[in-house]
């Protein structure tokens, strides 16, 4: 029996070459019934791995790293030391250490890389790999491939925050030479300054270094993490959210499976945010806010305790349920940092923070108007930079190889195989291989964001089916080294290095980049480039009526992605 449009998942796994065979938008539409059904997504065995990496990694490696200092007093009192200046300190050097080198939010299988699950410091260390200079036809610090140059200043930046994380006191001039070097390495590849976090964890390290001797510090972190809080819950004022919730929900393995169909309009038809994902966005923005204007203005213990439990149950609600990317070391770090500056430092006040205007202008700068100008200009700022974390609207990228072309990318020197070939080495079955990636474009699709490609895929190619999609946060992951999110690592000027290193032939690859909706804005801008012969087109869509799309083309969308128009 041929297994109908209107199938209700599960399917069985004789139906995955007629699903494969069929038409775009008839198999996105059973593919993403199939990935809504499911009650849990991810692996145990993948969510016992990430959590391991948490607590013995993350979590470990700092405790690890304190047993170095003058204070430490043992694993067992780690409430003696665990919440003074100098384990903080300590938090910040290893954070900036442990993204810096591949362990972070770029690691694993929920960020499509499976072996070896990291990039970091396998391609930061390697001359030869490509690279996103700021300046790409400087001397030295140009170009397009990593140079011995470049290697050496990485090189330099980790054992910097090495020489400090051992020390039996982390001082000011222990952390001031990875405040120099990273700012010159994102010039040299703005890929690993983003990587390292650099728009919270070298702010931060600055405020210490600058404000180490009166311990001024304490308040301006202070700030820091309320502007983070601030910002992040800003981004989320827009109609992008409530998908973020949905998809997040339902691939969290710990939100009960009884409400996972709530999260849908109409499950298995309508598979649009719900009134109650759309409610549980538009609480954890109200929460969200709440966060930094309660602990910056309480004056009462009681008070500031009860919002530090709100902001732990905040961020451990996130880690908990998988958020895209596995961010959750920074949410723990988050949340370790509020504990600290709020809950062990009571009597400090930001309004110390005053006899340092030099310092309280950097971060006017770096908390104020880059995030500002990066939230109504979202063309011009990275998301990390612009605080926007979260919300569901960010620049991003598809890529379509026709054929095999893909295996060209191996031209690139690089840690790993493509998605592909690692999944093909994982699975016997090439019909699993096809619904996997096929998935890749269901769940963009599902976000609000991707319905973009609706106005933007029919102008670069004829037939989809001629071509295999890929996600340029994939691509980037594979030919940069790291990859979180950010679409303008993965835009025009990737593209170029590749194409440079590659050769596609006309045709070969097209490329669909969509601009972040400017807060308040009606639109998202997008265009699409043929690697080889440069801009086909680009356009605007009106993001208010894709709020009525599915994941999959329907109406007058249906018969340009090869289905039938109804």
């Amino acid at each position: 029996m041929a297994i109908s449009e209107t199938a209700i998942p599960p399917y069985e796994t004789s139906d995955l070459p007629e699903l494969r065979a069929m038409p775009f938008p008839q198999r996105l539409r059973l593919i993403a019934r199939m990935w809504a059904s499911q009650t849990n997504p991810t692996p145990f065995s993948v969510i016992v791995m990430y959590w391991l990496k948490y607590f013995l990694l993350f979590i470990g490696g700092w405790a690890f790293w304190n047993s170095f200092s003058a204070h430490y007093t043992g694993i067992a009192n780690v409430g003696d030391w665990g919440f003074t200046g100098e384990a903080f300190k300590k938090a910040m050097a290893w954070s900036i250490l442990y993204e810096s080198i591949g362990l972070g939010c770029a690691f694993g299988p929920m960020n499509a890389r499976f072996w070896p699950p990291l990039g970091g410091f396998l391609h930061f260390l390697r001359p030869g790999t490509t690279k996103l200079s700021l300046f790409p036809r400087a001397p030295l610090i140009g170009g397009t491939t990593r140079n011995l140059f470049d290697v050496t200043l990485y090189a330099l930046l980790l054992l910097s925050l090495l020489r400090a994380l051992v020390a039996p006191e982390v001082t000011a001039d222990l952390l001031l030479p990875a405040c120099i070097l990273l700012p010159i390495i994102g010039v040299a590849d703005k890929t690993i300054f983003l990587a390292a976090r650099a728009e919270h964890y070298l702010v931060a390290t600055l405020c210490i270094v600058f404000a180490y001797d009166n311990e001024l510090w304490i308040p301006f972190c202070q700030i820091i993490w309320c502007f983070i809080w601030f910002w992040a819950a800003t981004s989320k004022i827009n109609h992008h959210f409530p998908s973020v919730i949905m998809i997040m929900m339902n691939n969290g393995p710990f939100f009960p499976s009884a409400l996972k169909t709530r999260l849908f309009v109409d499950y298995p038809d309508d598979l649009r945010p719900s009134r109650f994902a759309t409610f549980m966005a538009h609480f954890g923005t109200v929460t969200e806010y709440a966060i930094p204007f309660v602990l910056i203005l309480s004056d009462s213990t009681l008070l500031t305790g009860g919002m530090l439990l709100v902001m732990f149950s905040f961020h451990g609600f996130i880690a908990a349920n998988n958020p895209a990317g596995m961010p959750v070391d920074w949410n723990i770090l988050m949340v370790y940092g509020g504990f600290f500056l709020f809950g062990f430092n009571p009597d400090v006040s930001v309004l110390d923070t005053a006899a340092m205007p030099g310092l309280l202008a950097l971060l006017f700068f770096t908390l104020v108007c880059i995030p500002a100008y990066g939230n109504f200009v979202p063309s011009r700022v990275s998301f990390l930079l612009a605080m926007r974390y979260y919300a569901g609207n960010w620049a991003y990228n598809v890529w379509l190889f026709k054929g095999d072309s893909m295996q060209k990318l191996n031209k690139l020197k690089k840690a790993a195989g493509t998605m592909k070939d690692q999944l093909e080495k994982m699975m016997d079955d090439p019909n699993e291989v096809s619904r996997v990636l096929t998935e890749m474009a269901v769940i963009r699709l599902m976000h609000l964001q991707g319905k973009t490609l609706f106005d933007a895929i029919p102008t670069m190619v004829d037939n989809i089916d001629e071509y295999q999609w890929m996600e340029g946060e994939v691509v980037a992951g594979l030919a940069l080294g790291w990859n979180f999110g950010d679409g303008h690592l993965n835009e025009l000027q990737l593209l170029e290095a590749i194409q440079q290193q590659c050769e596609f032939e006309p045709g070969e690859l097209r490329v669909a980049m969509v601009e972040g909706q400017p807060l308040f804005g009606p639109t998202m801008a997008w265009r699409t480039y043929d690697a080889a012969d440069g801009l086909i087109a680009e356009g605007e869509t009106e993001m208010a009526a894709m709020r009525g799309y599915q994941a999959w083309p329907t109406g007058k969308y249906a018969a340009a992605f090869g289905g039938d128009e109804g």
